[in-house]
């Protein structure tokens, strides 16, 4: 038994599919015809476009920018993090050097372990919240844009 694709017969019809009312987009020759095409509606004059992609441009700027503000607050606040965590580190090791007792230094490190434990939960909770506040904004940015593109284009399409 010969396994057939059962894709083949359409896409060799879709391949060989050539509206008559469209000229071929490959051939580079008939895209100034496709341009004048008289069945295609104006709604966009060249301004309105340009500037349609403009403010689509500088909202996606301003998202960009609200993220990369975002990654420069959360690496800082990580190096922040992290110099307190090796202070506390250096800080608790000093201690147990000093005091020559193993039950002592033990229940010193098992209350190092879970003070370092509750810091890092705490740290990780805290970096979470910066990086999803950071993406929240920087979608606000892309969905207040997003609104203000359909309420244009649907204001261009009644006047057309």
């Amino acid at each position: 038994m010969v396994n057939k694709n059962p894709y083949a017969d359409y896409m060799k019809m879709w391949s060989e599919f050539k509206p008559a009312s469209m000229p071929n987009m490959m051939n580079m020759g008939s895209m100034p015809n496709m341009m004048n095409m008289q069945s295609m509606p104006n709604m966009l004059d060249q301004n309105q476009m340009m500037s349609y992609f403009r403010r689509n441009a500088e909202a996606f700027s301003a998202a960009s920018s609200v993220m990369t503000d975002g990654a420069q607050m959360v690496s800082r606040r990580q190096a922040e993090l992290m110099r307190t965590n090796v202070e506390q580190m250096l800080k608790a090791a000093k201690d147990m050097m000093g005091t020559g007792s193993p039950e002592i230094n033990t229940t010193k490190q098992a209350e190092l372990a879970k003070s370092m434990f509750e810091t890092s939960l705490s740290n990780m909770r805290e970096m979470s919240e910066l990086v999803t506040k950071s993406g929240f904004e920087a979608f606000d940015v892309i969905n207040k844009r997003a609104a203000e593109s359909l309420e244009e284009i649907s204001k261009i399409t009644k006047a057309a």
